[in-house]
């Protein structure tokens, strides 16, 4: 009896958490590129002052329709000493998420501005956080025609025209703007700079998967990269995991309709709910497993994997395969020992619009293959996904929407032609660097690449225990952000000298 407890536990604690995020992700893809956090809340960053302001959006900026406007929040940081006009504006587009949490999590930028004399922005994405249109989110989630406005696109012209507002109130039209972004918000600055190229001198893309669409890369390229971060830590670990799925399904079936919840008080009869879930912490766990502690998707220790695994492979002699299974996830979900329960309506981070724009044009077709994943084989199945979109949000998927807009067919030739000054940063222990630029393309669109680096792991809060290698990747990014700077002002200043 004492043996069941732990499996009994697992079922139970790992369900609760599975049924919010099977109905948050359709069909299990595309994930939000942003962890799916819980119990940690937005905290205010550390040493990082800043002021919160709050500034007029119209609602549709491709309509001239009367609409009505929304307040869109943005943190600007305290003026660095010696910042006067015409310095530069670090500006960091948001995610799907409240920004205060990026702004806790993005050390990186508010570490160097002093460096280059920089005044800091953190600007929320619509539709998240406390940016609500129609008044709150209630309002504003309501159906597909109040979310309809919420698109990459309608995002990207909030930042043009809240860059432009605030150097016009700043008197300051001729500071050069550099974009920063991870992941979503990575993907946003590479595509703010291509679009509005004449607002931004440059980005820095970090963990920004721009080619993770159809026809594009390899569905299988996710889950792949995420088998292969565990099979590099340990082979029976990856063996382990693979085998668990058939044993969980049968040891589902057993006590199938049994358990209840604790916390939502539901019927828990849906053995696929928990394999989503086992399926997303691996996920996640292989896009922060970062070389030391953190706590920006859960509490958890230096190595995760490794850790991980130590709990899979260190077993006593009769444990079964399901137990081994539950030591090991118990570091992810469970690390400090503290949560008794889940709240399956808690959303700290705010970040359920992810939904909506994954139904729409953010489709990221994702598959896992027999041979080299350790996750169910399956195959993407769009007619099914539409279907659920349709179910969900009454719209049906548009796949191709996103590369008709921004591009990603034939990149290397397109961002040769009209694209300069970006950085694509990846991690290869990240398992979105599979669908992002991992060359270098000019000698303005550069591809920095680390072999031990996890997800936007450059953009994090420097530490005493960086390794070598993400000590060394960010003066490369710093370098070029200088010598994007240099230029700027050296065009400036030549353009003046010809009057």
């Amino acid at each position: 009896m004492p043996r069941l407890i732990p499996l009994l536990l697992l079922l139970l604690l790992l369900l609760l958490l599975s049924i919010s995020i099977s109905f948050a992700y359709p069909l299990r893809t595309p994930r939000s590129l942003a962890p799916f956090a819980r119990r940690l809340r937005p905290r205010a960053p550390a040493n990082y002052d800043y002021e919160t302001r709050f500034f007029q959006q119209r609602l549709d900026h491709f309509s001239f329709a009367d609409q009505p406007p929304f307040q869109q929040r943005f943190l600007v940081g305290s003026a660095t000493a010696g910042w006067g006009r015409g310095d530069p504006i670090f500006f960091y587009c948001g995610n799907e998420g409240d920004i205060e949490w990026f702004a806790a999590n993005t050390g990186f930028v508010w570490e160097f501005a002093p460096r280059f004399s920089a005044l800091v922005v953190f600007a929320e994405h619509r539709y998240y956080g406390e940016s609500m249109p129609f008044g709150s989110k209630e309002r504003a989630y309501k159906d597909a025609e109040s979310l309809s406005y919420l698109t990459a696109e309608q995002a990207l012209a909030d930042y043009a025209i809240l860059l432009t507002d605030l150097k016009k109130n700043l008197s300051s039209e001729n500071s050069p703007v550099v974009l920063f972004g991870g992941s979503y918000g990575g993907m946003l600055a590479a595509w703010m700079r291509l679009k509005y190229p004449h607002i931004a001198i440059g980005a820095l893309a970090s963990s920004a998967p721009i080619l993770q669409f159809e026809n594009i890369v390899p569905p299988e390229t996710f889950y792949d990269l995420v088998s292969n971060d565990f099979k590099r830590e340990s082979v029976s670990c990856f063996k382990a995991i693979k085998e668990s799925w058939d044993a969980l399904e049968a040891q589902g079936k057993e006590h199938n309709g049994l358990l209840k919840l604790i916390c939502g008080r539901r019927n828990l009869n849906n053995t696929d709910a928990l394999s989503d879930w086992l399926d997303s912490a691996y996920s996640y766990l292989a896009m922060v497993d970062y070389p030391y502690p953190s706590d920006f998707l859960m509490p958890l220790p230096a190595y995760p994997i490794k850790e991980v695994c130590k709990k899979i492979d260190n077993y006593a002699e009769g444990t079964s395969l399901l137990e081994r299974i539950y030591a090991g996830v118990n570091i992810y979900y469970n690390y400090t020992g503290t949560v008794d329960c889940f709240d399956l309506e808690d959303d700290p981070h705010g970040m359920s619009g992810w939904g909506w724009q994954a139904c729409t044009e953010m489709v990221m077709p994702m598959s896992s293959s027999e041979e080299n994943s350790m996750f169910p084989a399956y195959n993407f199945d769009f007619a099914a996904y539409g279907d659920e979109c349709v179910e969900s949000y009454g719209v049906k998927p548009r796949p191709r929407w996103i590369t008709t807009e921004f591009g990603g067919h034939d990149i290397s030739k397109v961002l040769e032609k009209f694209g300069s000054n970006i950085i694509f940063s990846n991690g290869l222990l990240d398992p979105w660097s599979g669908g992002s630029v991992l060359q270098n393309i000019s000698d303005s669109i550069i591809a920095l690449v680390t072999p031990l680096g996890a997800h936007h792991i450059d953009l994090r809060p420097s530490t005493n225990n960086d390794p070598d290698w993400l000590v060394k990747q960010r003066e490369s990014e710093i370098n070029l952000i200088q010598s994007w700077i240099s230029d700027y002002y050296q065009g400036k200043k030549g353009a003046s000298n010809s009057m």
